[in-house]
């Protein structure tokens, strides 16, 4: 009985030797598993700081990876938007905004590589007319795109919509941009008998500004104005 007792408990703890015997699975698997976590483990270790810089250089790809294809911090660097946004704001730009079929819409606020076009540098104004539009300024006080006139509450108080008329057809695939402020802002006006005549390809745009993330004071998201609901698509009736 000893003897027996002694065999079976020897086979649950030794691998099978027999020409017949199948090998532990787990055992098989173990090895590899063991081996790895080992190599990793020792890759850790020649890190400076360990896993603390492990971590930090994880965190640091995760940010670099949604910047570059989520969300995108930008600075205010003038007063051109106000009063929405001021100088040294830092407004979160979603960069997802007009992907997979969506393009920029009359109101919301972009920010756009203006280079060859405004100057070469990133900027942030107010989308005003889009592709087929028909923009003019001024009657009674207020812009018309598409014949329809259009109240601007995000106005800079006391501004009038434009001390400069005009009237332009938007091309297709590009934008008119206009800056909140219009007594301090270079914009589409200002660039009119330029080459573009001061219309912003589409494909310029980087996004559209969401949020304002600081100062804390100034947090807030960002929602495109009603204002132009009522103008019809171009060559459509209005009433």
């Amino acid at each position: 009985m000893d003897t027996e007792a002694q065999h079976t408990e020897r086979d649950r703890s030794s691998p099978p030797s027999g020409p017949g015997d199948v090998p532990h699975v787990a055992e098989a698997a173990e090895e590899p598993e063991e081996r790895s976590r080992s190599v990793f483990m020792s890759l850790v270790s020649r890190l400076p700081g360990g896993g603390f810089t492990l971590t930090f250089l994880a965190c640091a790809a995760a940010l670099l990876l949604v910047g570059t294809f989520v969300v995108q911090p930008f600075q205010i660097p003038s007063s051109s938007m106000e009063p929405a946004f001021r100088v040294g704001d830092r407004v979160l730009v979603n960069k997802l905004a007009y992907r997979f079929g969506s393009e920029p819409q009359r109101g919301d606020a972009v920010v756009f590589d203006g280079s060859g076009y405004f100057g070469d540098a990133d900027y942030i104004k107010r989308v005003v007319g889009t592709g087929g539009d028909r923009v003019v300024c001024c009657e009674r006080g207020r812009i018309k795109v598409n014949g329809v006139p259009v109240d601007e509450p995000y106005l800079f108080p006391g501004d009038s919509p434009s001390q400069v008329p005009f009237d332009v057809v938007v091309p297709e695939g590009s934008l008119f941009l206009l800056g909140d402020h219009r007594s301090d802002s270079r914009d589409s006006r200002d660039h009119l008998g330029e080459p573009g005549g001061g219309m912003i390809p589409v494909d310029e745009v980087i996004g559209r500004a969401d949020w304002i993330a600081w100062p804390v004071g100034h947090w807030t998201s960002l929602e495109r104005p009603d204002s132009y609901a009522r103008v019809p698509a171009p060559g459509g009736a209005h009433g």
